[in-house]
């Protein structure tokens, strides 16, 4: 078999590490928002003491951060403590959400070089074996074996390069969100302690 099994083995990585790509960059993209003008317009609805009206803005919106502020405002008349909960317990499902299959793709980013690698030992101990029953003679089925443990290792880094670079992108972007979310939050807490403090 020889080192081909090793680069059909980083061939079939790459193509579920592409499915993954696609999928997070759909779903990341599919739930994008302006998450600025999101936050100023509930902060305006708070202000204005909306609560059904900030509901109803949250729920139109399909980002991670209006998904963790609909479902603490689920919580709104229980007090400041039961929102934080809602919110730390929100915030942790949507998270795992947009994470959805990111650790295979770090995975492979990280381990696909030595599985190349590993093709890549394998092809120069069968060129060895090759030199020494051609009697020490440069053969064509050398060449051959020399060939395929350097393609074994290149195959390798082009798996891993691309899934790392999506893999470091999609982290960016979860990060960037979810610290909206948790800013969005606090905003929501904020105008919860006020409302309570109010009303005692």
């Amino acid at each position: 078999l020889g080192a081909t099994w090793v680069m059909w083995l980083l061939v079939g990585l790459s193509v579920v590490c592409l499915a993954i790509i696609l999928d997070r960059a759909y779903y990341l993209f599919s739930t994008r928002d302006d998450l600025p003008s999101l936050r100023e317009a509930l902060r305006k609805l708070y202000r204005d003491r909306d609560v059904a009206g900030a509901k109803k803005r949250a729920e139109e919106s399909k980002s991670a951060a209006a998904s963790v502020i609909a479902a603490a405002l689920d919580d709104a008349d229980r007090g400041p403590a039961a929102i934080a909960e809602r919110i730390d317990g929100e915030s942790a499902i949507v998270k795992t959400r947009m994470e959805r299959n990111l650790a295979f793709l770090g995975t492979v980013g990280n381990n696909a070089p030595f599985v190349g690698l590993l093709g890549t030992v394998i092809g120069i101990i069968r060129a060895f074996h090759e030199l020494d029953q051609s009697g020490g003679e440069v053969t064509s089925g050398l060449m051959a074996e020399v060939g395929e443990a350097l393609v074994a290792t290149a195959i390798g880094l082009l798996v891993a390069i691309p899934a790392v670079a999506a893999y470091n992108f999609f982290g960016r972007v979860i990060r960037y969100r979810m610290v909206w979310a948790q800013t969005m939050g606090s905003d929501l807490l904020a105008h919860a302690k006020g409302e309570d403090r109010k009303e005692s």
